[in-house]
């Protein structure tokens, strides 16, 4: 959930242009640059099929937010009915939650073709892993009668949609700003603490009454969570770039979804990790 690998392949193709934009012609197969077509290969060609209006238009900011939004509103939906199952079926579907969006997201991330049923099942699956978790923590952290609104949930929702909107407005207003070199290290960033993750997530399922992982409430464990969510809202920006680049390169608009559903990866892991940094600071 850490690493964001959708934004690097469509970064990857919006350098080299979308559809012939902004590069060579592409040969065809088997040719090499100074081959000339064979008949075969003409024909081929003249054979596909015509694209449609679908395929031609171009990708705009107001597909993207419009995605957004509704993979946003699967992800709230889901996570309110698992929230209300998680005191009855509280680790089944935590745990199917991290199973199923780590596998569907690795599948998502490097499919050829973009699927959007594959992208709405992981909006699916990540409620339920949102809902589930975010029970938990307003069981063990909230006093009892202490309404939803009140509560630990309602101030990690609080504090991800202000961090989202002031990287927003420093990305918008050039505070912050996306270079190459800001992209590969917090792209590396990224997948060091993604694997750093992994190991914490093997620590906390073996390790008894480790519910934070590595660091626990400890000062190291609030500058572990400190880092994650510097780490994430730094992707954010790494993320709106991301798309700005697609919009710029002419991307198809069926990319919408694909870049929708990456921003959705990053601002659930923001969440998460404020969620965790709240739970250590309550439990000292």
């Amino acid at each position: 959930m850490a690493s964001n690998p959708v934004f690097d392949r469509i970064d990857k193709q919006s350098r080299q242009g979308y559809a012939g934009f902004g590069r060579a012609p592409q040969q065809p197969t088997g040719a090499t640059p100074m081959d000339t077509p064979t008949p075969q290969q003409l024909q081929d060609l003249y054979n596909q099929p015509t694209a449609g209006p679908a395929q031609m238009r171009r990708l705009t900011i107001d597909d993207v937010v419009m995605k957004t939004t509704g993979l946003f509103a699967i992800v709230v939906v889901v996570a309110v009915v698992a929230w209300q199952l998680t005191p009855s079926f509280g680790l089944p579907l935590m745990l199917g939650g991290i199973a199923a969006t780590l596998v569907l997201g690795l599948v998502i991330a490097f499919k050829k073709t973009i699927s959007v049923p594959l992208i709405l099942a992981y909006a699916v699956f990540e409620g339920m892993l949102v809902g589930s978790i975010s029970n938990v923590y307003a069981v063990r952290f909230d006093e009892p009668g202490t309404p939803v609104f009140q509560g630990i949930v309602a101030q990690a929702v609080l504090a991800t949609l202000s961090v989202f909107a002031g990287m927003l407005i420093a990305y918008k207003t050039g505070i912050i700003k996306v270079t190459e070199k800001f992209r590969r290290i917090v792209t590396m960033a990224v997948m060091g603490y993604a694997i750093f993750a992994l190991i914490n997530l093997v620590y906390v399922l073996v390790t008894p009454g480790s519910s934070f992982g590595i660091g626990g409430t400890s000062p190291l464990g609030i500058g572990i969570s400190l880092f994650a969510i510097g780490l994430a809202s730094a992707m954010l920006a790494v993320d709106f770039d991301s798309i700005d680049r697609a919009i710029a390169a002419g991307a198809p608009e069926k990319y919408s979804w694909l870049l929708a559903h990456g921003l959705i990866v990053t601002l659930v892991w923001l969440y998460l990790e404020i969620l965790r940094l709240l739970g250590r600071l309550r439990n000292n």
